[in-house]
This record gives C-alpha cells, sequence and structure tokens, in this order.
C-alpha cells in the first residue's frame, strides 16, 4: 500500500530531522561554530524539499480531514521554521559565545514540536485515496531534484496557498 510507503519515507525524513537538531543543540552547548554550521546545512537541506512537498501536495490534500485551519496552523509552523533556520544561520555565521549557545538551543529546540508533531499526519494519509498519495510522491520526487534547501526555497519558491479553495 502506497499509504504504508509514505508512512516510512515521512518518518525516515522527521528522524533526519530530529537527530541533526539534536546535534545542532549539542553543538551550540559546546560553542562549535563549525560543527554547528554545518548542521544548520544539512538541515536547511533535509528540510527544504520536504517544506516544500507537505505545502505543494500534502497540505492541500489533508484540508478535507483536518479544515483549512488546521492546516493552515501548520503552514503557519513552517513560518516559524523558517524564522528560526534564518536566525541559526545569523547565530552561526560568527563565534558562539555564551549568549549565542543559550539562544542557539533555544532556536533548535524550537524546531521539534513541528517534527513530532508533523510526523503524526502520516497516519491521516492512510485515509486519503491512493491517487492522492501517489502525487504527493511526485511532488516530493520533483522537491528533492531541484534541491533547494529551506531558505532558497523559501525566498524563490514558496508560495502561501489559499486553503478555502482547496476542497
Amino acid at each position: 500500500m502506497l499509504a504504508d510507503q509514505f508512512s516510512e519515507t515521512f518518518r525516515t525524513e522527521h528522524r533526519a530531522v530530529r537527530d541533526a537538531i539534536f546535534d545542532l543543540i549539542d553543538a551550540f552547548r559546546a560553542h562549535d561554530q563549525e560543527t554547528a554550521g554545518s548542521l544548520v546545512g544539512q538541515i536547511a537541506t533535509l528540510t527544504g524539499p520536504h517544506f516544500r512537498y507537505e505545502e505543494e501536495t500534502l497540505y492541500p490534500n489533508l484540508v478535507k480531514i483536518f479544515g483549512a485551519d488546521y492546516v493552515d496552523a501548520l503552514i503557519n509552523d513552517h513560518d516559524g521554521a523558517i524564522a528560526s533556520a534564518r536566525r541559526l544561520v545569523e547565530l552561526v555565521s560568527a563565534p558562539i559565545g555564551d549568549a549565542e549557545a543559550v539562544e542557539g538551543e533555544a532556536a533548535a529546540r524550537s524546531l521539534l514540536p513541528h517534527v513530532s508533531d508533523c510526523d503524526g499526519l502520516s497516519i491521516m494519509v492512510e485515509r486519503l485515496p491512493e491517487s492522492e498519495v501517489s502525487d504527493v510522491f511526485d511532488t516530493r520526487a520533483r522537491s528533492l531534484e531541484a534541491g533547494l534547501n529551506l531558505l532558497e526555497w523559501a525566498d524563490q519558491v514558496r508560495y502561501r496557498p489559499n486553503l478555502t479553495l482547496v476542497s
């Protein structure tokens, strides 16, 4: 069943982001600018295609399950994650002092609730028609092929869907 494949793929992607965030927290605690910078880049690389296929195909398909208000809240969570990513880029662009370490750890931790909450969406995908799950995989493939990291996607491609028009 395609929904099972989606669940496995989705969970694998979330685990990779989760683990990178925990490593980033450790790097901020260690005041390790080089490692923190590398991890911020890794997280941006992982989340760019992931956020893109969520917003372009997955979330609109979930409106009929959750309603537009909840799906809009998911997109608002992406807004917050993008803002945190921008701040993390700033924090790793200079030596990490005590204040930067505390702020960086907090910014990284702020990403974790969306990772865990979003992972649960896969059980709702089981209720979608197979053709819609296939569409999500198609968008995922195009997103991965485009290879835009989170901030590139947010700055160059991202649009905010009008969820009230999606049925």
